[in-house]
């Protein structure tokens, strides 16, 4: 039996329930947020919990009719969730630095969502760009701060239109940003193989940077069972590609991070597979859960596009709501559908479609053949 993304499964008594904010956006952000609602739904009835959608029509089109991506109210609508899954945001008609910046970004600092985690793995079946390359050779994460960084709104623009017109942009590194995260990703680290890597660029950003370091320092006097190092980012970026088996957990700043993050996608074939986590690790606050892939706009309505990414966020919001087990169901299941190629899309070499991924997933997790 499956699930239509509008079924919900209905609590039984003793069940645990969680409240998930669900904003499919744009493009094919509908069409995999569907099928990760389908697979929420049967893990849910399988493990013996439920989750209650509250949909949210907001994204570009929504922008295109209002002004705004969102309510004026939309952080507070979404503050009462347990979890936030979002699709993606984009249309050619709404610039990028609009439609990022009305929805996304504000999502993930009004609710300190200061970790984007992203996990780098080779599923069975699809090839990595990476000419030698072993399945397990690449499983590592990274940690990218996600709220301060390179990605500030501090600067601005000086003698508009003029000759000598200029543009001022500031990075913004706190002690408190800084420590936080890099703390996450030691903590991240004892929990794998007690290794993590330090991205920097100390040798050429002066100020923010030695900043940085000095910070990983004092917080590495903590952890003296990981083995942890500095590494320039441009240096990082070819270890990404000569020797990834090396690798365990990354933590960088919010600019090396989104591109480093983006590289590992590329290298484990596909960005269409790539999940991500925008957590605020206390709870203070809820976390987002998102694919890393964009809209897709040339796709939209196909039926082509890769579910994957949006299938292993959900995953990843289950394990952060405290399920575990049905997490682990649905990233082993994934990992049992890349194997086959009827069960890949077009983008990692098959000819499957949207909805013949996510019925593979749902019959692996169910047990049929």
């Amino acid at each position: 039996m499956t699930f239509s993304a509008d079924q919900q499964v209905q609590p039984k008594n003793g069940q645990e329930r969680y409240r998930i904010a669900v904003v499919p956006g744009d493009g094919i952000g509908t069409e995999v947020t569907a099928s990760a609602l389908q697979v929420i739904n049967h893990v849910a009835d399988k493990y013996n919990f439920s989750c209650i959608f509250d949909h949210k029509p907001w994204g570009c089109e929504f922008f295109q009719s209002s002004g705004a991506m969102m309510p004026e109210d939309g952080l507070t609508q979404l503050s009462s969730a347990d979890a936030i899954l979002l699709g993606a945001v984009g249309h050619p008609d709404v610039a990028d630095h609009v439609s990022l910046w009305g929805l996304l970004i504000p999502i993930r600092r009004a609710f300190s969502q200061y970790v984007n985690l992203r996990p780098v793995r080779l599923f069975p079946g699809i090839s990595s760009p990476l000419r030698q390359v072993p399945p397990s050779g690449l499983d590592f994460v990274i940690v990218r701060e996600n709220t301060e960084g390179e990605y500030s709104q501090v600067g601005g623009r000086f003698s508009s239109g003029i000759r000598d017109e200029m543009a001022i942009q500031e990075s913004i590194f706190t002690r408190a940003g800084c420590e936080r995260v890099i703390r996450y990703a030691f903590d991240l680290a004892l929990k794998r193989r007690k290794t993590l890597t330090v991205a920097t660029k100390s040798n050429g950003i002066t100020h923010t940077m030695p900043f940085w370091d000095e910070i990983a320092s004092e917080v590495a006097e903590n952890y003296p069972d990981v083995e942890w190092r500095l590494m320039h980012i441009d240096a990082l970026a070819a270890k990404f590609v000569l020797d990834p088996g090396s690798l365990d957990v990354v933590v960088a700043s919010n600019l090396f991070g989104d591109i480093l993050s983006d590289l590992g996608a590329a290298l484990a074939g596909s960005i269409g597979i790539a999940p991500s986590a925008n957590l605020n690790p206390d709870g203070t606050f809820p976390s987002m859960f998102e694919p890393v892939h964009g809209s897709a706009p040339d796709i939209v309505g196909l039926g082509i596009a890769n579910p994957i990414g949006a299938i292993w966020s959900a995953s990843m919001m289950l394990d952060h709501l405290g399920q575990p087990e049905a997490a682990q169901a649905i990233t082993e299941a994934l990992m049992t559908a890349t194997a086959v190629s009827s069960s890949r899309t077009a983008d990692i070499g098959g000819t499957a479609s949207t909805a013949d991924v996510t019925t593979a997933v749902l019959d692996i997790i169910s047990g049929r053949p």
